[in-house]
């Protein structure tokens, strides 16, 4: 049986999955939602969920009560309830009843009734549609009033809503198969979730212009239902669903004509004793770069600078990056020279510079007024002023989705940086390794408005840094699967080393210069409070080792269940690295590694071992290998002639 600890960091428990099936239509049942909603095989919805969330935009998780699940061969019916305490004494309570039936048709209804003056930013229905075969594809759109428009999900990713005052959409998911979701008990509309590196085109209830938060009133029920349904044509759609096994092909090919990002570390002033307590891990990683992140708004002063200069100090050959906050309080070029100041002071040399006005790091939604800031081109120019002959980088500290909407000017910056974060909206397995699908979309988003301005990413962690979307991050002392927590367990199972390759490997054709892929130290980071590492420290390892060599073709059949990258070493050699993303085990065929081509494997077995610092010695293999959930396995192989 699977060790839990290792594989996610943590024993909180998986929430139980059930299949409901009725003919060709399918969907499984989580804690309450429907995901994978899908006919013949092919995925229609991704999700449909009922969520209730606070003031910070932290989801609720209520017990599902009173489960009953009935199962025909045309039919399913599921019924239960639930129940969410608010602030004060404050409840909501609601049940759900959900019908699917043979021809393709689904229902999924709630009501919903406060017990008290129900404080929430959002309680309705969430419809996630796929991304992968859908983006850029033609919709039909109908609204309240009874109009229809023909347009397309979004290709680039929309800074704003691109379909709003929603009835129903009806789209091809697979051509012979149309899906109409039609939606009723209140306003919809829709936003590109991909921004947050989701991978869906999410449609929500109650459009974000309203004033939020917001109350329901005592005792006033609301209803809302969700009605999908399916027209196929027998001619193209299978008559029963596609088997989804067998192994997965992963083909290495020739050199890309690109380099792979240089691979950094993040530092904050509460992490610097750990590190330099612990040195050795930092030179035996031999990050390209380090990451130091620098708030005076946060308390950071001189203390923290000098512990930089230390660190840096004691590894010559690594690039020092300044991530520096800037107030954004009165006088802009007093602010930098004020923080050029005190870095000279403190020893401090950084080569490379990244400003952002603090302001910039709170989202401004659809519908909010923007905070005020100053102007980014007078930013920019006291930076390159107090802090002359660094390369300076500017962007958003926070994610691509602040930068979509706050599109900065790009004369002054060397480049442009941004991060991003996979538990803004969910939390559960799946969707985290599922944000990895929306990688390309924004680095391909990005360049369509930054050209060839050089691009850095990151931080990239699966615990959030920052909230832009509320007053915090989420506590998470007993080590849950929560949105938004600071500290996400599963960065230190083998999940966190499988997430991280996967990241990689979706960066390829990106063009990223550098990428700031992990922290070392503090709640999101690769050391181990018993003095031992992480999985992804191994992970993290090997892609610091790649920095900046040229990067192979690597192409997997299931990018969804097996994926990784490939590079050139300067001897000759080539480095390749692959990750199962998944719960089950994974079947690999190699094609184009050659014939003495050997592996090191990072799973449960070796888990142990890993965790005080040593990766297993490389072995040779086949032509094939048998990947454990969620392992990592390093690969290399001579040149091919």
């Amino acid at each position: 049986m699977a060790d839990a600890l290792k594989l996610f960091g943590t024993r909180d428990p998986v929430a139980p999955v059930r299949r409901l099936q009725a003919g060709r239509l399918t969907a499984d049942l989580v804690s309450g939602n429907l995901r994978a909603v899908s006919f013949a095989g092919i995925e229609v919805l991704r999700s449909i969920a009922y969520v209730v969330r606070d003031r910070d935009w932290g989801t609720y998780d209520p017990p599902i009560l009173d489960l009953d699940v009935e199962d025909a061969e045309d039919r399913f019916t599921v019924r239960y309830r639930a129940e969410v305490s608010g602030p004060g004494d404050t409840r909501l309570a609601y049940a759900a009843e959900i019908e699917g039936r043979a021809d393709g048709t689904l229902r999924f209804a709630v009501e919903a009734v406060p017990r008290g003056d129900f404080e929430t930013n959002r309680c309705g229905f969430c419809i996630l549609h796929p991304i992968e075969g859908v983006a850029g594809t033609p919709v039909e759109v109908e609204h309240t009033d009874g109009t229809r428009e023909a347009s397309r999900f979004p290709d680039a990713i929309e800074p704003w809503q691109p379909f709003q005052d929603i009835r129903a959409l009806a789209h091809h998911p697979a051509p012979g198969l149309r899906a109409t979701c039609r939606l009723d008990g209140d306003a919809f509309e829709m936003e590109d979730q991909r921004a947050w590196s989701d991978a869906s085109y999410k449609t929500y209830v109650r459009p974000l212009a309203r004033p939020w938060p917001y109350r329901m009133a005592d005792g006033a029920a609301n209803r809302q239902v969700v009605t999908l349904t399916i027209d196929a044509s027998h001619d193209a759609v299978p008559a029963s669903p596609a088997p989804t096994g067998g192994p997965v092909d992963v083909r290495l090919g020739a050199s890309l004509g690109e380099a792979m990002p240089r691979f950094g570390l993040a530092i904050a002033p509460e992490e610097t004793a750990d590190i330099l307590a612990r040195l050795d891990r930092l030179t035996s990683l031999a990050p390209a770069f380090l990451l130091f992140h620098f708030d005076p708004l946060a308390g950071h002063g001189a203390g923290a600078l000098e512990a930089f200069a230390r660190i840096a100090a004691l590894v010559p050959d690594v690039e020092p990056v300044l991530e520096l906050v800037v107030p954004g309080r009165g006088d802009t070029a007093g602010e930098l020279d004020r923080a050029a100041h005190l870095v000279r002071a403190a020893g401090f040399r950084p080569q490379t510079l990244v400003v952002g006005p603090a302001a910039d790091r709170r989202s401004t939604p659809p519908g909010s007024a923007w905070p005020a800031c100053p102007p980014l081109d007078e930013v920019y120019r006291a930076a390159r002023a107090a802090f002359p002959g660094v390369r300076l980088g500017g962007g958003m500290l926070s994610y691509f989705t602040e930068l979509n909407r706050k599109r900065v000017p790009l004369g002054e910056l060397d480049f442009v940086t941004h991060a991003t974060n996979p538990i803004v909206h969910a939390a559960d397995d799946l969707s985290v390794m599922q944000t990895l699908e929306a990688i390309p979309f924004i680095t391909r988003s990005t360049r369509a408005f930054v050209g060839d301005k050089p691009y850095r990413l990151g931080p990239t962690t699966i615990g959030m840094r920052q909230n832009p979307y509320g007053s915090r991050t989420m506590p998470n002392p007993d080590g849950r699967r929560i949105p938004m927590a600071d500290d996400d367990p599963r960065a230190r199972g083998l999940f966190g080393a499988a997430f991280m390759m996967g990241y990689a490997a979706r960066l390829q054709g990106a063009g990223i210069e550098a990428w700031t892929g992990a922290s070392l130290a503090g709640p999101r980071g690769l050391l181990l409070a018993d003095g031992g590492v992480v999985p992804a420290f191994h992970a993290a390892k090997g892609l610091a080792a790649v920095s900046g060599a040229a990067r192979l073709d690597l192409v997997s059949t299931r990018r969804d269940r097996v994926d990784g990258f490939a590079a050139l070493r300067t001897d000759g050699s080539r480095e390749i690295w692959l990750a199962n993303l998944g719960p089950e085990d994974e079947d690999v065929v190699l094609d184009g590694f050659g014939p003495e081509v050997a592996a090191s494997r990072l799973d449960e077995t070796s888990f142990e071992a890993a965790s005080r610092g040593a990766m297993p010695p490389l072995e040779p293999v086949g032509t094939g290998l048998r990947l454990p959930p969620y392992a990592v396995v390093r690969l290399v192989s001579p040149q091919a002639p």
